[in-house]
């Protein structure tokens, strides 16, 4: 059992995904701490405030809520809150809906677990997929997430990757086994604008994902959940684009070579 794990999320502390991570969190450590957005943060990604104050406030015991984005969470949470006794771990989530594919660049999510990496502590960002949003499988993450995420953490990984971890919109007792699997394309075919105009008269904007049936590469995210696999992908911030990188080495010098 681990001494010490830190929680935050994109959803805001009081989503009902914290909830659950916080119930998985007691089974794995002794000390579970809490510091997540005060309010919903999705799509922030790994954004980090650095032109306006952030402030936290108390909200309940060791639980902490934060005027800022998942990635500001992880930061006070490690550099400031748990300065003097680091976590063995940090766990972003559980979100609601998956983070796949292209998606994950965008995911909150997934930011404030990769800038607890960034600062050295091994961190899963961890989701909860849905069929329908009135009724989020909570109990499937609820029911088998202690257990992956023990699993995980008795093989290793490394200290340069996050783990993605995406349970299916499928009961408990229907999921396949924990299943490695590599970042697909996803389902993002482009962004769609709706414009409106306020009582005032102004115009506003609300941006969205347009999505579409994109053919996934071999071993992909998608392809796996949609199997029924609770889906684990390692990531990380290198984005070197190797076939790119051999194409432009054919016509310029490569830095070291």
């Amino acid at each position: 059992m681990l001494d010490r794990v830190l929680l935050t999320n994109d959803d805001g502390i009081d989503a009902p995904g914290m909830k659950v991570l916080e119930e998985l969190a007691a089974q794995i450590a002794r000390e579970v701490w809490v510091v997540a957005p005060e309010h919903d943060q999705s799509g922030q990604s790994h954004a980090i405030s650095l032109h306006h104050a952030l402030r936290i406030s108390e909200r309940g015991e060791r639980r902490y809520g934060v005027t800022g984005t998942p990635g500001d969470c992880a930061a006070l949470g490690l550099c400031l809150v748990l300065k003097d006794k680091p976590p063995q771990l940090v766990l972003s989530g559980v979100n609601r809906g998956l983070n796949l594919g292209m998606e994950t660049v965008f995911s909150g999510t997934v930011g404030g677990a990769m800038t607890a990496m960034m600062l050295g502590v091994p961190a899963l960002a961890l989701s909860q997929a849905f069929r329908d949003k009135d009724a989020v499988p909570w109990d499937t993450a609820r029911t088998l997430g202690a257990e992956t995420i023990r699993r995980l953490l008795a093989i290793g990984w490394s200290k340069a990757a996050v783990l993605n971890v995406n349970f299916p919109p499928i009961p408990a007792d229907q999921v396949g086994p924990v299943t490695l699997a590599r970042q697909g394309e996803g389902l993002v075919a482009g962004m769609h604008v709706e414009s409106r105009i306020d009582p005032r008269g102004m115009e506003y904007h609300w941006l969205n994902f347009r999505r579409g049936d994109i053919r996934q590469g071999p071993e992909s995210d998608y392809s796996a959940l949609r199997a029924g696999k609770i889906v684990v992908t390692p990531l990380r911030y290198d984005r070197t684009d190797d076939d790119a990188y051999t194409d432009l080495a054919a016509h310029l010098p490569r830095f070291g070579a």
